[in-house]
């Protein structure tokens, strides 16, 4: 929770901003100190905007098993919204994925699947969202993996969006990979959080959706009932008192959790 008041006291962060620029020193500063090795994946993207350079960072940490499980947010916030800081959409995520970094190093040498965390740019569409505005970071890595035969070694694409709402409901996506979904509730019910998972099921358009065309398994760990219908979503209301360090600790913990069933299989 402490990452993610960091994160929001940087303010708005879209692509192109000063806040944006700030927010990838920070996610730089904070990775160099937990993972072996930092990839940063800079690109030039199209937009409905024009060019606009985007950053996907990827923090690895090395395990001894061949095989890679990924766990990934985004970390841009919403460009057209006056006053927009994001702190559950893009905030709370990664916030949660600096926490897992530091998790991961603690435990040394990885005995099972290397874990790579993912911080992935421009997932919010530039003006409206389409499939050729959106998930622009995504759609750049996922498309370079398939071509350099990465996406072949990736056991699992595990993505948290909006998780830290203070009324956690994780909905379940169709979009999503079915046994790995399963999965994800198989970890929930073993640390007895499974009432904050799959009360209700839709489709979403996220990170994950690129991966999935790629071949991957995908899992959207997502709470898309952000307040009474949606109603803090994108709007300056998405503050850090809307947020609990529980929600976050329950998708942390279920994460790790995943990765382990994984491990197993």
């Amino acid at each position: 929770m402490q990452y993610t008041r960091e994160i929001v006291g940087i303010g708005p962060r879209p692509i192109g901003s000063r806040g944006h620029a700030r927010l990838e020193a920070y996610l730089r500063l904070h990775l160099k100190q937990t993972a072996a090795n930092i990839v940063e994946d800079a690109f030039t993207a199209q937009t409905p905007a024009g060019s606009f350079a985007m950053r996907n960072f990827i923090a690895q940490y090395p395990g001894t098993k061949d095989g890679v499980i990924v766990i990934a947010s985004h970390y841009d916030t919403v460009l057209p919204i006056k006053n927009f800081v994001g702190a559950n959409d893009g905030g709370s995520s990664t916030g949660l994925l600096l926490e897992l970094g530091n998790q991961l190093h603690g435990q040394g040498k990885l005995p099972d699947y290397s874990v790579w965390l993912v911080f992935l740019d421009g997932e919010e569409a530039v003006k409206e969202w389409t499939d050729t505005d959106s998930v622009y970071g995504s759609r750049h890595l996922a498309e370079k993996w398939k071509s350099d035969g990465t996406t072949g070694k990736i056991k699992a694409f595990l993505l948290a969006d909006m998780i830290g709402d203070a009324d956690l409901d994780i909905l379940r996506d169709e979009n999503s990979t079915p046994w790995l979904e399963d999965l994800v509730l198989q970890a929930a019910g073993n640390l007895g959080v499974q009432s904050h998972f799959f009360a209700n099921t839709t489709a979403i358009g996220d990170d994950h959706v690129p991966f999935a065309k790629a071949g991957v398994p995908v899992a959207d760990l997502i709470d898309f009932t952000y307040g009474y219908n949606n109603v803090f979503w994108h709007t300056p209301e998405d503050t850090l008192d809307k947020l609990s360090p529980r929600s976050l600790e329950i998708t942390g913990n279920v994460l790790l959790e995943t990765k382990r069933l994984l491990d197993q299989k």
